[in-house]
């Protein structure tokens, strides 16, 4: 085979690879600020004095994540479940997340407890818990996966049938249970008067594990809701909340924290590179 057949085979090839990666994802924006209004009616939840979250990449070390003023006073966005509006109440403390830019659809709100800024935590939250920056309150942690019905699928996505939750306590799992869509867990067994409680609402999976699923297929990523409630260890309830006025003005701190990236930038890089390759090839004849 010529040069010029070789070099034609491999440029189609890249050019494939351009056009068809691996994954997308829809943007998701984080912030932290208070909450100035709830319209149930309308399915509406605002936010003041917000801060997003970002990070930056050393060349060395772990990242540094913090949350940094922005142009916009308040943002206002639809709530992932109706049960937001029972559990937040204006003025109280708010990390969420937003799905394609800041505000318009609230995929995940969580309520902070804390003596001071710098030490605040979730005690509640209702959305996807993977969006959110802040620890949970008494050390504890999760880990959820959910399984696809490959039988309702859209794209890249499907919706879930069942959701496989861990509950951590200090680093290590305590509990572990498969949950289907309104059922819930509860986990008290550390005899400091805390507990865990998580509901899976409903939810969706990644399509690539079905029979047939297409992992060049470009589309949104999988978003689930849950329910989650912390009742923090005897002696950590006589704190008080974070005030609407120390959040809103929070110096920011680093946090070991490495978001979701989408997946085309190294094909696309991977095809600059092999196009360059290419052409150097014909020149050389």
């Amino acid at each position: 085979m010529s040069r010029t057949v070789l070099g034609i085979l491999v440029l189609m090839a890249l050019c494939c690879g351009i056009v068809m990666p691996v994954s997308a994802v829809i943007e998701e924006v984080t912030v932290k600020g208070t909450v100035s209004a709830l319209n149930p009616v309308q399915n509406a939840f605002s936010i003041a004095n917000p801060l997003q979250y970002g990070c930056t990449y050393p060349a060395e070390g772990t990242p540094v994540c913090t949350f940094s003023a922005m142009e916009q006073t308040s943002l206002t966005g639809t709530a992932p479940a109706e049960s937001a509006f029972a559990l937040f109440g204006t003025g109280d403390p708010v990390v969420a997340t937003s799905l394609g830019g800041a505000g318009n659809t609230w995929i995940t709100l969580a309520k902070l407890f804390g003596t001071e800024p710098e030490d605040a935590m979730v005690t509640d939250i209702v959305g996807d818990p993977g969006t959110v920056p802040l620890p949970l309150i008494g050390d504890y942690a999760l880990e959820m996966s959910t399984t696809p019905d490959c039988n309702a699928c859209s794209g890249t996505v499907c919706t879930a049938v069942s959701s496989v939750v861990k509950i951590k306590s200090g680093g290590a799992v305590v509990m572990e249970k498969t949950l289907t869509p309104r059922q819930t867990m509860l986990f008290n067994g550390r005899n400091d008067g805390s507990s865990v409680e998580v509901s899976f609402v409903k939810g969706q999976a990644v399509a690539t594990t079905c029979a047939g699923g297409r992992s060049g297929m470009t589309g949104p990523q999988p978003v689930s809701v849950y329910l989650v409630h912390v009742v923090p260890p005897i002696g950590t309830a006589t704190h008080l909340p974070v005030t609407a006025t120390t959040v809103a003005t929070e110096i920011p701190k680093t946090v070991p924290t490495t978001p979701q990236k989408s997946a085309t930038l190294p094909l696309v890089a991977l095809g600059a590179v092999g196009l360059v390759a290419v052409l150097a090839m014909f020149r050389n004849e």
